[in-house]
């Protein structure tokens, strides 16, 4: 018997309590539309926001009234939770809760931009940009832990990376020289990890600790020592092009955003598919979730659980190395020391965050991208709220996933134990 029908018959057996999921998710969503209501319309200016489709002020745009806006975004929002504490629409349950986060998000805008503009292309591309290091990471955990292993150390195999594609990127002046040089760097950690987590049975989170403290006292030494006193020999890598597709890129909004951008986002998201369809639709899939959740009795079906654990943790070692390369090849043009300012620690939230699955991922990636880029335009635009506070939403919102409002959180069932073959 599977496990989720094993689940839906537990949950058809069990004594039905009225403070379930659904009406939990419903009671947060009221609350929230409350807020949208009676602090966000009466706070908006009667002014016009403007979302604008092309980057800047001029061209088409999306008007609405900004306090007119913020109200009734606030009553979907609110109208969205009713629903869902009615008890009512289970089926349709995702989108209900969606569309009222979705109508919360809204509002916000319409209080924040009401008498500015908000231009949609640069806001996307942007969010885009800023969730590419932390979805590869994330991608690198969900590798690492659907096969058993934590990986804590995804921030030193991002310095490691970033580092790798300063250095090499300079002297070969070869921005793709430079990217795996990248793979390298998150790849000699991952090995590393592998070899005392598997070999070694050691605590797999002390590991991961000592690895990102590691490679900050490496890089650090090595930027002191070499890039610094001769940065244009070491320190000054070429930029990663972007690439236009002709007449996808012309398609409005979302051309710019997919089909105008460089290699990193493209390698992102097919990565993405590619580990969904390999997790779900394969023998390795197969093997590799077995042997996260009951590697006892994969190995006695004769799967080679330390071997195949070598493999995922390896493997993901080349990804967040290769989300490394996005600090020194896209965002900045140079290394610095620890330039990463625990973006590893926000990937390993968002495979958290996303219940360790890759869309999970790209999902919490893409949401932390886009209060990154918020935090950005509003303290630019001057806005009354502390972009200090968005930066930590994201945070918030983890606690909040981790602590069950949003349904059961659960990591595999052998993630971070070491495996003894008897």
């Amino acid at each position: 018997m599977s496990t989720a029908t094993v689940e839906e018959l537990t949950e058809a057996t069990a004594p039905k309590r009225f403070w379930d999921r659904q009406r939990r998710l419903g009671a947060a969503l009221v609350l929230i539309g409350l807020v949208a209501i009676g602090v966000f319309g009466p706070l908006s200016p009667s002014k016009t926001a403007r979302f604008t489709l092309g980057e800047d002020a001029k061209g088409a745009a999306l008007t609405i009234n900004g306090q007119v806006g913020a109200i009734v975004f606030g009553l979907v929002a609110l109208g969205a939770g009713a629903v869902l504490l009615a008890g009512v629409a289970r089926r349709q349950q995702t989108f209900v809760l969606t569309l009222g986060i979705l109508a919360f998000v809204l509002s916000f805008l319409c209080w924040q931009v009401a008498g500015k503009f908000l231009p949609l292309v640069d806001t996307a591309s942007g969010t885009l940009e800023l969730a590419v290091p932390l979805l590869l990471g994330a991608l690198a955990g969900v590798l690492g832990e659907r096969s058993g292993v934590v990986n804590v150390a995804i921030e030193g195999q991002f310095l490691m990376g970033a580092f790798g594609a300063a250095l090499v990127g300079t002297m070969a002046t070869s921005v793709w020289l430079g990217l795996f040089s990248a793979a390298i760097g998150g790849l000699l950690i991952a090995a590393i990890l592998a070899v005392l987590a598997i070999r070694y049975l050691v605590d797999q989170v002390v590991v991961g600790i000592v690895l990102n403290l590691l490679a900050v006292g490496m890089t650090g030494f090595l930027y002191e020592r070499l890039m610094q006193p001769d940065a244009q020999s070491y320190n000054e890598p070429p930029r990663m092009p972007e690439w236009r597709i002709p007449g996808l890129a012309d398609i409005p909004v979302v051309g710019p955003v997919l089909f105008e951008a460089n290699l990193l986002v493209w390698l992102a998201l097919i990565l993405v598919f590619v580990i969904h369809f390999g997790l779900t639709r394969t023998r390795w899939g197969l093997r590799t979730r077995a042997v996260g959740e009951h590697p006892t009795a994969a190995d006695t079906v004769g799967i080679r659980v330390r071997g195949l654990r070598y493999a995922n943790v390896l493997v993901g070692g080349l990804v967040a190395g290769a989300g490394g390369a996005y600090f020194t090849l896209v965002a900045t043009g140079s290394f610095n020391k620890n330039m990463t300012a625990g973006a590893g620690f926000i990937a390993l939230a968002a495979l958290i965050f996303g219940r360790w699955t890759p869309f999970g991922a790209l999902g919490a990636a893409l949401f932390f991208g886009f209060t990154q880029k918020l935090a950005t335009y509003l303290s630019v635009a001057g806005s009354s709220v502390p972009s200090q506070f968005l930066n930590m939403l994201p945070y918030l919102a983890t606690i909040v996933a981790v602590a069950g409002l949003v349904g059961r959180v659960r990591a595999p069932a052998a993630d971070g134990q070491p495996y003894v073959k008897s």
